[in-house]
């Protein structure tokens, strides 16, 4: 008896022994990866996993938080799949005989140029009756907690709101001598002045702080082509109905508390993966915001990123291995804080819940979307963080044998250029990938 178990033991311990001696490169290379000068000084975690056999390559501060970035999206995406089905929910409606209620979603496709399919805009502009705006239950700010708020006019923050229209987005062009901004109703409603100036190197857009007055200056003599993205404004809800009655030529009243209808129905936009892949391709800050929205919107017809976050953290993600702090679906703020076992336990989620075809669509692959400059061979399907001093990337890795990890790096404080943090990573992982 006593032999038996001293030669199990024997067998389990050479067992072992094999097992981390085949992952010995990877811990020399993450060495390697660390003691890097873009990466020396600064605050790094590292975890490497393998799905088939539930077994970790290797680890390096997996149990420590970072702020993520645009990893966040991550979990947002991952709440779109749990939550929204297979399509948007465009608006709730009641239709009688005298009037069509309505009441927005959040959904982020609604007069979106990216979108030429417009099933919510084709119904509400071919009916007849006159349109009663149902104001949203919405819980949420315009700019999400920890934003930074002097960048209310840069493109990559637009306001997050009910009833999202062109990408809440103004879109100024300029070509020769001439300039103009889309939708036209910023210029009438607020005002849109544009003028060559002297002493300028490029052209300049900006807005006023507080109203949707927006202004284009470019360099004397220039010809350039200019194409440019300024948030705008989403206001109140009589903003709302005014922008909706000016968009479909139909008159809009806001609906007073006589009006307010029981058991509304709902449209659905378009499919989920429309939204999804540019969300992630592109990383696409608002669209993720508004996944978050239209989610809690589905849900309880209450629009609350905090209560679906706290919803998914409860129900779906009981089991990540840290309690996160997640405060917005984008990754825009620097309150979000998460581990990279964290990311390796909701991405590990995905994989065993959704067919892996789709993942590998949803999620940039080397050589395109955010990825397009990196990983040419193709084996990664990762989604990348990037703030100042901040670099991510986390997703899926298949190795030249077609083994699948899944891996999370995530660097923080670092003070050098974010494309020198992303070479490293790219070596260490490519070695990763070349070596089994």
């Amino acid at each position: 008896m006593k032999r038996s178990v001293l030669i199990l033991l024997l067998l389990t311990g050479a067992f072992y022994s094999s097992t981390q001696a085949q992952y010995t490169p990877v811990k020399k290379w993450a060495q390697e990866l660390l003691q890097s000068i873009p990466l020396k000084q600064a605050h790094t975690g590292i975890s490497i996993y393998e799905p088939a056999t539930r077994q970790y390559w290797y680890q390096y501060q997996a149990d420590k938080y970072f702020t993520p970035g645009s990893n966040t999206k991550i979990f947002s995406l991952y709440t779109g799949l749990e939550i929204l089905g297979d399509s948007l929910p465009g608006i709730r409606y009641k239709e009688t005989d005298r009037v069509l209620y309505i009441k927005g979603m959040g959904d982020p496709s609604f007069l979106h140029p990216d979108y030429g399919y417009q099933p919510v805009y084709e119904r509400l502009r071919a009916g007849e009756q006159p349109l009663v705006l149902l104001p949203a239950v919405n819980e949420n700010t315009r700019f999400g907690p920890g934003w930074s708020w002097e960048d209310y006019a840069e493109d990559y923050q637009p306001e997050r709101s009910e009833w999202p229209m062109y990408g809440n987005v103004a879109r100024i062009w300029y070509k020769g001598k001439a300039a103009g901004i889309r939708p036209a109703s910023m210029e009438a409603g607020g005002g849109f002045e544009w003028r060559a100036a002297a002493g300028l190197s490029k052209p300049v857009t900006m807005r006023d702080e507080y109203r949707n007055y927006f202004r284009l200056q470019w360099p004397a003599g220039s010809q350039d082509t200019l194409r440019r993205e300024v948030p705008f404004i989403t206001g109140d809800a009589m903003a709302l109905a005014v922008r909706l009655a000016d968009t479909l030529h139909r008159p809009v009243r806001l609906a007073t508390g006589a009006d307010i209808p029981d058991k509304l129905l709902l449209q659905h936009s378009l499919p989920v993966d429309s939204l999804f892949i540019p969300m992630m391709h592109r990383s696409d800050n608002f669209f993720a915001e508004q996944v978050l929205m239209m989610s809690s919107a589905l849900l309880w017809d209450t629009i609350s990123s905090s209560r679906m976050i706290d919803h998914m953290l409860t129900r779906y993600l009981r089991g990540l291995p840290h309690s996160p702090q997640w405060v917005d679906g984008s990754g825009l703020s620097r309150y979000n804080l998460f581990t990279p076992a964290d990311f390796i336990w909701v991405l590990d989620t995905m994989y065993r819940r959704f067919p892996k075809e789709r993942l590998w669509e949803l999620f940039p692959t080397g050589g395109k979307g955010t990825l397009r400059n990196y990983y040419p061979q193709g084996f990664v399907h990762a989604k990348t963080g990037t703030l100042s001093g901040c670099v991510t990337l986390s997703g899926y890795l298949v190795t030249k044998k077609g083994k699948l990890l899944v891996f999370s790096v995530l660097v923080n404080n670092h003070t050098g250029k974010a494309m020198a943090v992303r070479r490293e990573v790219e070596q260490f992982l490519t070695k990763i990938w070349a070596g089994y």
